[in-house]
């Protein structure tokens, strides 16, 4: 049953993301505000089908943390899921992603319209360097920012080397750093048509103040998140 519903809802999920990007094709033309407003509607739509079809929904933990000015979000990448759902519930957040993302067509073009920051992991020192003045501008929008501190999806109970580019960012933009956990990948895995029915937990823990030497900064970090994650990687299903 569980291996139908999620089938019901990949079949559902594949023909509204179609749907909705043909119809969007002329916001191309659009602002970037106006194209994620479009994105916010397909995102809204797709948890929805994701609720009705597998039953899966979400719960959030330390929403207090939430500040009403930008930030940057260090957040725990264990599925596609956290990238729907934080763009949908946070204000316009840029995401830093790899630039090859920008060459899927038709979802590329309207990540790029909607004010990504693409980056090129081979680029180094000039990568990182482009990748602060494009946060900073985005900041100066009144937009936050998303990072996936190891750089990629890891499954609940791994982890992978913190990134250079959350240390950068942190020392350059001198803003706050909410660590986000969560238990995602329980339910809908790295690359995994099957999705399960539960709850995902997504909890936002206490920001990190800016001033902190790089060193102390990544140990806190990585504490914070990874032991969140752990804790969290108990709860929902295991097979």
């Amino acid at each position: 049953m569980i291996a139908l519903r999620a089938l019901i809802f990949n079949i559902l999920y594949l023909a509204w993301t179609a749907a909705m990007h043909i119809v969007c094709l002329p916001l191309l033309l659009a602002p970037a505000h106006v194209v994620h407003a479009a994105g916010k509607v397909w995102i809204a739509g797709s948890l929805r089908l994701l609720k009705f079809c597998v039953g899966l929904g979400v719960r959030e933990n330390g929403a207090k943390h939430l500040p009403k000015q930008p930030v940057l979000f260090a957040v725990k990448h264990q599925s596609a899921w956290e990238t729907l759902y934080l763009s949908w519930r946070l204000n316009h957040p840029a995401f830093i992603l790899k630039k090859e993302l920008l060459l899927i067509p038709l979802f590329g073009w309207f990540l790029k319209r909607a004010g990504m920051i693409a980056i090129d992991r081979s680029g180094k020192a000039a990568a990182l360097k482009k990748m602060v003045a494009d946060a900073r501008a985005v900041f100066a929008e009144g937009r936050p920012v998303i990072i996936f501190p190891e750089g990629t999806r890891v499954a609940p109970g791994a982890s992978r080397p913190y990134q250079p580019g959350i240390a950068a960012l942190y020392a350059q933009l001198g803003v706050p750093v909410v660590p986000v956990a969560l238990n995602s990948g329980l339910y809908w895995g790295r690359k995994a048509i099957l999705k399960k029915p539960g709850t995902i937990t997504i909890e936002y823990l206490e920001p990190i103040p800016p001033g902190l030497d790089r060193k102390t900064f990544m140990r806190e970090l990585e504490t914070r998140i990874e032991t969140a994650s752990t804790r969290l990687a108990h709860r929902g299903p295991k097979a």
